[in-house]
């Protein structure tokens, strides 16, 4: 049997089956208006047009903020570099080498007779003059040859008048005839002997007192005594191989140290016009030791390094120098007066050779080609190119180019030389050749205009 449902109205519905109809349970559908779907469209609408807006107005604002941003990045911008004054001072120019400290006198204190040593006089680092006593041997052996080598001269004087004596009687004679001529050239051969035996005699007394001499030793000359080998008691025999004590001259003392051979004419030719001092530096190339004069420069160069030998000779009161010490010699070779000098880590070299980035008024850079004439360590000699009183860029010429807008940052205490003390210590350090630097991009090469 079909069955079908059928509603009188929106608040009741009956259900038809066969065995007749049936209640359903009444819902209450809302009524569908058309004026409330068009506020709804109108709603959504306004939303999505607000929001739409929105979007227009970030873009727009972005669109500002990246022109501006551009806008900055197009205009000039100052780079922090360092820089330093051009200054006028004097520049002393020095020559630097190795070298090893050297005594003037070194002697090795060996006994030249054999005995038992009686006394040591000295202490062991004591400074001595010459002809001081410093060891005492036992001379009694010698004295008592000396004694006999005096009684055998004694005897054999004695034996030397008499043969005279018998010569005279004997040459007496020869015109009577008494006596044969050969009896006669028997006594004068004899005479002779005993003139000889009386000589030896002498120098054996000579040698004697000359042992004795050596059993008391001496110091040769001005010095200071080394560690002793030997103790009171002790034998010693000439032929012993070790000393007794070393003795070194330490005042004055001589440095050794090596230049190239290039450099020598320079060197002898300033020699000629009086004498040049020599500073002596520790190993490590900071501190002064002494200061002397260059003494004289050896009499060849020697082939497989092409150095000379050159020899300075300072007074070492203090004993600042020891032998055989090493150390950095720097030989003032003269002093150049009024010279314009700047750091050397403003120097750079491009095509067109050696230039600095000058400062301008404005605070803008300009590349100025210079003419170098010396480097001498953080310091170099300019010729051409700068005036006293101008600034030069000393670090960050990398990022410059003709033009470019800086801002001066504070040097560094190492890379400033105030005024009039370009000293040993500046000129000394070795000099590096000023670093290759081409300019940025767009820069006109040093020496030619910018288009």
């Amino acid at each position: 049997m079909l069955t079908s449902n059928t509603c009188t109205s929106r608040r009741a519905c009956v259900e038809n089956r066969g065995d007749g109809p049936k209640p359903v349970k009444m819902i209450d559908l809302p009524e569908t208006r058309p004026g409330v779907t068009m506020v709804h469209l109108c709603r959504i609408v306004a939303i999505l047009t607000l929001f739409a807006v929105f979007a227009l107005f970030l873009g727009c604002t972005s669109s500002a903020d990246s022109k501006q941003q551009k806008a900055q990045a197009a205009g000039p911008r100052a780079i922090s570099v360092a820089t330093a004054p051009v200054q006028r001072q004097d520049v002393p120019v020095y020559l630097s080498g190795l070298g090893a400290v050297t005594a003037f006198n070194t002697a090795n204190i060996k006994s030249r007779v054999d005995g038992q040593i009686m006394k040591v006089n000295v202490q062991e680092g004591q400074n001595v003059t010459q002809g001081e006593l410093l060891i005492e041997i036992d001379a009694r052996p010698y004295q008592a040859q000396l004694d006999q080598m005096q009684a055998q001269l004694f005897r054999d004087q004695a034996q030397l008048r008499d043969a005279k004596l018998n010569l005279e009687r004997y040459t007496a004679l020869i015109p009577s005839g008494s006596i044969a001529q050969q009896q006669v050239d028997t006594q004068k051969a004899l005479s002779d002997q005993l003139e000889g035996t009386v000589r030896t005699d002498q120098a054996q007394i000579e040698t004697a007192k000359l042992n004795i001499v050596y059993c008391h030793i001496t110091a040769p000359f001005n010095g200071r005594v080394g560690l002793r080998q030997v103790d009171p008691g002790n034998i010693i025999h000439a032929s012993d191989t070790n000393p007794m004590l070393i003795l070194t001259q330490l005042q004055p003392i001589a440095v050794i140290f090596t230049l190239p051979e290039d450099v020598l004419p320079n060197v002898s030719k300033h020699m000629k016009q009086g004498t040049l001092e020599v500073d002596a530096f520790s190993r490590d190339d900071q501190t002064k030791l002494a200061t002397g004069k260059l003494l004289t420069i050896d009499n060849q160069i020697d082939p497989t390094t092409g150095t000379a030998k050159l020899k300075a000779v300072f007074s070492n009161t203090n004993n600042e120098l020891w032998p055989n010490q090493f150390v950095n010699a720097d030989l003032l070779l003269e002093t150049r007066k009024d010279s314009t000098v700047i750091p050397t880590a403003a120097i750079l070299r491009g095509p067109q050779g050696t230039f600095v980035y000058a400062v301008n008024p404005d605070k803008t850079v300009q590349d100025r080609p210079v003419t170098v004439s010396l480097t001498q360590g953080d310091t170099t000699v300019i010729t051409a190119g700068l005036n006293p009183g101008e600034v030069v860029v000393t670090d960050g010429q990398d990022k410059l180019q003709r033009g470019s807008k800086i801002e001066p940052r504070a040097p560094s205490p190492s890379g400033v030389v105030p005024a009039g003390t370009v000293g040993r210590q500046a000129a000394r350090t070795p000099s590096a050749a000023p670093g290759s630097h081409t300019p940025a991009s767009g820069t006109p090469a040093p020496g030619t205009s910018g288009s």
